[in-house]
């Protein structure tokens, strides 16, 4: 069983279960073809089907959503967390295009890496990336995973068969705070 979506905070965010009338504020970016680029699946035709996707009860993680700090104002990224078992958690983000290159995605990840590890007691978290992704797998890098595999025509996406990298990082190597 997914244990309940936290509320978390940062200096500039609060992050926040994802709602099903988030994806007005997603859709303009979860339906552009060039940000969902790298993403399993293409972009969404409608904001309905973007809303029941972000809904789907039968996924084995929890969704947060970026908004301001006050918390009043539209989702400005999307974050997840599954729970892979024994201590590990994979993670995936998506920062809304307007919003991109502002330093959401580090400071709402740190967050999010500090709950799974510090609250919930991960011991591991990963990420798989493609390759081309070229901001993701710096912004992972920059955050102190390791990348640990390439794994060769791992995926048939939209865009064809992809590579991946498998990104992780250790509880012990994550700083204290």
């Amino acid at each position: 069983m997914t244990a309940p979506t936290p509320r978390l905070q940062t200096d500039r965010f609060t992050l926040r279960p994802v709602e099903r009338g988030d994806a007005a504020a997603l859709f303009p970016s979860f339906s552009d073809e060039g940000v969902m680029r790298y993403w399993s699946r293409p972009a969404f035709k409608s904001e309905e089907e973007l809303a029941d996707w972000l809904m789907d009860k039968s996924w084995p993680g929890r969704t947060w959503v970026a908004v301001e700090r006050a918390g009043d104002g539209p989702a400005v990224a999307r974050f997840v967390a599954s729970d892979e078992g024994m201590g590990t958690s994979e993670i995936g983000y998506l920062v809304c295009r307007e919003h991109v290159r502002r330093g959401i995605a580090r400071e709402c990840l740190s967050a999010l890496i500090t709950h799974l590890f510090r609250v919930e007691g991960r011991r591991r978290i990963f990420a798989d990336v493609d390759p081309d992704n070229t901001g993701s797998n710096r912004l992972l890098e920059s955050l102190g995973f390791t990348r640990e595999a390439h794994l060769r025509e791992n995926w048939v996406t939209h865009i064809g068969v992809r590579d991946s990298y498998v990104w992780g990082l250790l509880a012990r190597e994550w700083p204290s705070g």
